[in-house]
């Protein structure tokens, strides 16, 4: 008896549903780390209020990122566009959150203590920066819609890191921290890269621009971190 293979995807239909579904596995991956420290006892919410709006603002952005992709996928393009300009405003309000309840912690000696001070707030800093910037560049680029969501998904992996942290065993990684944090971002890099072999026979550029991004901004916390004007900011930070 002949079969009749299934019908095939539209290529458009299959990279919007693939986005789609990167924005839940990431938003659900980064919830998991806070649910686990919860869990365990390592976390609760007897923290200051700053501690609060950081959380709440952040989370609040995994799930505006999934939003944005859901209308796309149903082909409701402009209720898309609509919400992104929200999207791109809130943006600059978590820059402002992440820099700042991040330069509180270290005032307030809140920082882990297997984290170098002037090392956490570097780094702090550095992955809402590079989120910023890739989200604003993704933004800036809306028009070409292949730049415009592959830019947002490094962005939204970059954002993901202070859940995915929290999966890791952090005060047994010693002086491998960073890389460690870093290589929890491996897979769904690697998910984005094998889509696009699959796909298009190549990968696209704007990943390697997004991912390159990433890569440089962990290798420059610890020397950053190190120089004497940030080593100068810590002490009077802590003082």
């Amino acid at each position: 008896m002949a079969t009749t293979a299934p019908p095939r995807l539209h290529p458009i239909v299959r990279d919007r549903l693939f986005f789609f579904v990167m924005a839940l596995v990431v938003a659900a991956t980064a919830i998991s780390g806070f649910v686990l420290q919860l869990s365990a006892g390592r976390s609760t919410f007897h923290s200051p209020w700053w501690v609060h709006v950081h959380g709440v603002t952040f989370m609040g952005w995994l799930g505006l990122y999934c939003a944005q992709n859901w209308p796309v996928w149903r082909g409701a393009v402009v209720d898309h566009q609509r919400l992104g300009r929200f999207a791109a405003a809130y943006v600059g309000w978590m820059v402002l959150v992440g820099v700042s309840v991040n330069t509180l912690a270290a005032i307030h000696h809140r920082i882990p203590p297997f984290f170098e001070v002037n090392v956490f707030l570097v780094m702090d800093w550095t992955i809402v920066l590079v989120f910023a910037g890739l989200t604003w560049a993704a933004v800036r680029l809306r028009g070409s819609s292949d730049w415009h969501r592959r830019l947002m998904l490094c962005g939204a992996i970059q954002v993901m890191v202070p859940g995915t942290a929290r999966l890791l065993p952090l005060p047994l990684m010693g002086s491998w921290i960073l890389w460690g944090i870093w290589a929890t971002l491996l897979p769904f890099m690697a998910a984005a890269l094998i889509y696009d072999l699959a796909t298009r026979g190549k990968v696209h550029p704007a990943y390697y621009w997004g991912f390159g991004a990433i890569v440089l901004g962990v290798s420059l916390i610890r020397p950053i971190a190190f120089s004497p004007p940030l080593l100068a900011l810590t002490h009077h930070l802590t003082g």
